[in-house]
């Protein structure tokens, strides 16, 4: 009797299993488009810090990744069973904020970009010199926090489009397909970054090799990556419209 017990518990579990990994693989299919856009969007959020810094920003945004999957997928399940189209509505407040946020770094891109260059006495080069440290501190946490901002919206897109691949099934399924889904897309883009932010490292790593094939290889990693995050600047900010939109 046990024995049957136990076979019916683990044929039950596997046919949840099997449920969840197809829902997920068609939650994900569904979630491809803003995933790209999470991509360069957060790509060129956390670029412009010093190479020693960008992973562990990198890991902070990732944690408060995390924090936002934690807050979002029971708000949404909760919401959704209770008003559906609030859901919607916070959609909607979330694609205002990044269409703001795309505005302002356009406009600044436009009428700041030319900046007068000052002559700088001794004394002011010296306190210049003592405030780096905190300046550096608080563009890192600056950026921190915009990222995550900006990643609460993003993660909001994915958990909806989700739930939305999932009509019928039960709130058991939903919620264990929401957090397959969320941790796997929060390492997974934050892994992507990580390696985009680094590149070149790996263009350097390349050029130290004695064979001329990584040799040429890490040289054009070396000129390829200011371009690639240029563009990524470009379409993280195309991103936030189209997102937002």
């Amino acid at each position: 009797m046990a024995v049957a017990s136990l076979l019916t518990l683990i044929d039950d579990i596997a046919t949840i299993l099997d449920d969840i990994a197809l829902m997920s693989k068609l939650a994900v299919k569904k979630t491809a488009g803003v995933l790209g856009d999470d991509l360069a969007l957060n790509a060129q959020q956390i670029s412009g810090v010093t190479s020693d810094r960008e992973l562990p920003i990198v890991w902070r945004v990732a944690k408060g990744s995390l924090i936002n999957k934690v807050i979002l997928i029971p708000l949404a399940l909760f919401i959704s069973a209770v008003w559906a189209k609030g859901v919607l509505l916070l959609l909607m407040i979330g694609g205002l904020y990044l269409c703001y946020e795309g505005v302002e770094k356009v406009s600044h891109s436009l009428f700041h970009r030319h900046k007068p260059i000052k002559a700088e006495t001794v004394e002011q080069s010296a306190e210049k010199a003592k405030q780096s440290i905190q300046d550096f501190k608080s563009l890192e946490t600056e950026k921190v926090k915009g990222a995550v901002r900006t990643d609460f919206i993003l993660s909001a897109e994915i958990v909806v489009i989700s739930l939305g691949t999932m009509v019928g099934a039960s709130l058991l399924d939903q919620f264990l397909v929401l957090v397959v889904i969320g941790i796997g897309i929060t390492f997974g883009v934050y892994g992507l970054v990580a390696g985009i932010l680094r590149l070149d490292d790996l263009g350097l790593y390349l050029i130290q090799k004695p064979e001329q094939f990584y040799k040429r290889m890490g040289c054009h990693i070396l000129k390829l990556a200011p371009y690639l995050m240029k563009t990524l600047s470009i379409v993280g900010t195309a991103a936030m419209f189209l997102v937002g939109g």
